[in-house]
């Protein structure tokens, strides 16, 4: 290019100058991004406390890092930041340790000067400037970690949902006035119903177990305890075990004071559109919350009511560490955040009962004449019926069944309860009733239809010429009798009415009012416009039979929710019970008094020290690990170890619970039980229980997760499952 057509040689030279020059000046107050090295730090606080999300229980505690100047005005408490973690002391460069791996974290405080002496390293990156950790719930969160032997970062993960930017771009409108003091509505059916929303409406702070009635109204009285404590100018938060029962809530809730004054907050929302309503919630646009278990840390501002219904259901435990229950989050909330407190349920779990019997919350129940009109009759295979039917005992659909569902059928819709979702899931010997089982993997045989033929529940080959090893016997008969199964022998009998099912992979949410076999899962029953005319509960031994500590309890839990959906006794609803009529958890059924039957299970519960009387801790894992484990711990005096124990091979197909051991081979079981092929269950898993008395909770839990961290720091054995105050003890 000529001199003619461009600038001369030294003119190039200056530009070439000056663009080396501006970069230098913009690069300079930067440096890299993510080191900041030499980075001029800020003027007040110039240090950070950050949280990292870390989740090992020996990394549970804050670190310092370097505040550079242009993040002063963002990195507040409560705000996500991006640091480096792990680079140790040996990478420093102009006073700044670099290295290591991005983590994500949260700042907790800034302060002038760190304990520390070492070089800080800076800061990354404020990925927001939205303060989503908020002093109340950092505190509710450390409390959560401490009570379960876990990390505050394991609680977080629970309780932060994940950033969504678009989500946080949105501007949200001022909160509506509070509503007028709702109606008392059906809460003028308990004596004490009237006074506990007249205190929750004017300020105050009462705690009620309730025990609801049987029929439709629970939902609209659950709206009515938070359209009272909309009313004094607080906020509420209700916890629902899924979405369908929230949805109920919901509906109610709107229908009473209006759209715009709560959200609600299930796992079906979508990430983007949860995140939403959480930071609604947090930045005050709405004062109430209904929710599934997340929703138990919602930032509610100016709490004033926190409510869980069906504390006793087992989806209110969380299934990722540190495994908290909703209702023991919630009780926390309470007493921190002096809200009221409402423990609703048609049954009583023995926890809530603790809570009546030590006179922390006050019984919330209807009287004796008002439940007998409310609640359907409740029929059982007395020694009348079973004169009359010499098979009605041993028989799963005696008489008594078929005579309800063919009385109920001509006046509406008749509901089937059966515990087991499938076809036929376990098959038996029908002389000896011995297991079948597949003679290459010792694995249960299936049959998937009436004409299929018989395969193996975990390796799938089939068995076309099966014997029972025990007796010799060619014939089998179902252990226990899936939902589908039930359908199909009730749609044989009864030819002109229609059959529907409902369970896990297809719950129905209501059906019209109008003949009709309904099969269902406990916890998916339909509702009935109108209320179902019967209802049938099968398999009752299924349910009582199971070894665990809970259960009659969990029993009686089932057979509540499903009798609660049918009409009452004035109406001509009756419910057939199959199932021992003098069991305990039946005879409560019949009499619909869950109170005296979680009340004498609690007086059980004392004299065998096991919770809620007590508190207890379970530690699985590998035998020599847990041993070790146990001998580090620093337990408290008095503490008593149960076990350890095998743990038991789950069954093929069952989901897997917390605390199952890990997948790759069932332990517990003999190295002959498996063919060649298959993979070797490792080192045998064992699972001890440690019971302390109440009050040494506190204690207990910090012992066992000292004695975890100890181990990953010395990076001892495998690592430990440690669970406080499990909710199946077996």
């Amino acid at each position: 290019m000529s001199s003619e057509n461009g600038p001369d040689p030294g003119e190039r030279g200056e530009q070439l100058a000056l663009i080396r020059e501006t970069v230098r000046k913009a690069k300079a107050p930067r440096a890299k991004p993510r080191t900041w090295r030499g980075a001029e730090l800020a003027g007040e606080l110039p240090v950070a406390r950050v949280l990292v999300d870390k989740g090992p229980v020996h990394l549970d505690k804050l670190w310092d890092y370097a505040v550079p100047a242009e993040m002063d005005a963002e990195a507040q408490p409560g705000v996500r930041v991006r640091v480096r973690f792990g680079a140790g002391t040996g990478k420093v460069r102009d006073g700044r340790r670099e290295g290591g791996g991005l983590l994500d974290g949260y700042i907790v405080e800034r302060i002038a000067e760190s304990d520390y002496r070492g070089p800080l390293a800076a800061i990354a990156q404020v990925v927001s400037p939205e303060p989503v950790l908020s002093p109340p719930l950092l505190a509710l969160c450390r409390a959560v970690a401490d009570r379960y032997a876990g990390s505050l970062a394991d609680v977080l993960q629970l309780a932060v949902p994940p950033r969504n930017a678009k989500a946080e771009a949105e501007r949200f409108p001022a909160p509506p006035p509070p509503p007028a003091v709702p109606a008392l509505a059906s809460w003028s059916r308990y004596p004490d119903g009237p006074a506990f929303l007249d205190v929750l409406a004017h300020g105050g702070s009462p705690r009620a177990v309730w025990t609801a009635l049987p029929g439709p109204h629970w939902p609209w009285e659950l709206a009515a305890a938070v359209a009272a404590a909309l009313a004094s100018g607080r906020g509420a938060l209700v916890v629902m075990p899924d979405g369908r029962s929230a949805a109920r809530v919901d509906a109610a809730l709107t229908e009473l004071v209006g759209a715009g004054l709560h959200t609600v907050l299930v796992a079906d929302s979508g990430p983007e559109e949860r995140y939403r309503r959480w930071l609604a919630i947090r930045r005050g646009a709405v004062r109430a919350v209904v929710g599934t278990r997340a929703a138990m840390y919602a930032p509610v501002a100016d709490l004033g009511l926190v409510a869980i219904w069906d504390d006793g259901n087992s989806s209110h435990s969380d299934t990722n560490a540190p495994h908290p229950h909703a209702r023991d989050v919630l009780l926390l909330r309470a007493v921190h955040e002096k809200a009221a407190c409402l423990i609703g349920d048609l049954g009583r779990t023995v926890e809530a009962t603790q809570l009546v019997e030590n006179g922390w919350a006050r019984p919330l129940e209807a009287a004796r004449e008002q439940v007998r009109t409310a609640a359907p009759l409740i029929r059982t295979v007395d020694d009348m019926e079973a004169a009359r039917d010499e098979a009605a005992r041993a028989a799963r659909l005696p008489s008594l069944a078929w005579q309800t569902a063919r009385a109920g059928l001509a006046r509406g819709p008749v509901l089937v309860q059966v515990p087991r979702r499938g076809y036929v899931p376990r098959l038996a010997c029908e002389r000896c009733r011995e297991p079948a089982r597949c003679r290459h993997c010792a694995g249960p045989l299936e049959a998937q239809s009436s004409d299929s033929a018989l395969c193996c529940g975990w390796c799938g080959q089939e068995a076309p010429d099966w014997h029972c090893v025990e007796c010799g016997n060619t014939r089998l008969r179902a252990q226990i009798v899936g939902a589908r199964r039930t359908a199909e022998e009730l749609g044989r009998a009864f030819p002109e009415v229609p059959v529907r099912t409902s369970g896990r992979d297809h719950i129905l949410d209501t059906v019209p009012d109008r003949p009709a076999l309904v099969v269902s899962t406990p916890g998916a029953e339909p509702v009935a416009e109108g209320g179902y005319a019967a209802a049938l509960l099968l398999d009752g031994w299924a349910l009582l039979g199971r070894p665990d500590l809970r259960a009659g309890e969990e029993a009686l839990r089932r057979w509540l929710g499903a009798a609660s959906l049918v009409r009452g006794q004035g109406e001509g609803g009756t419910v057939a019970v199959i199932a021992e009529p003098t069991l305990r958890p039946v005879q409560a059924l019949v009499r619909w008094d869950p109170a005296g039957h979680a009340v004498r299970e609690l007086s059980e519960r004392a004299e065998l020290g096991f919770p809620p009387v007590s508190r207890m801790a379970s530690v699985a894992g590998r035998a020599e690990d847990v041993a070790e484990l146990l001998r580090a711990a620093e337990l408290p005096e008095g503490a008593e170890v149960l076990g350890p124990v095998p743990i038991p091979v789950p069954d093929a197909g069952r989901p897997r619970k917390p605390g199952d051991p890990p997948a790759g081979g069932p332990p517990g079981r003999r190295l002959g039980d498996f063919g060649r092929g298959d993979p070797h269950p490792g080192g045998e898993w064992q699972r001890a229980l440690v019971r302390v008395r109440t009050g040494q909770g506190a204690a207990l839990a910090a012992a066992l997760k000292a004695a975890r961290a100890a181990r990953l720091v010395k990076r001892e054995g495998e690592p430990v499952r440690v669970r406080i105050d499990p909710p199946d003890l077996g």
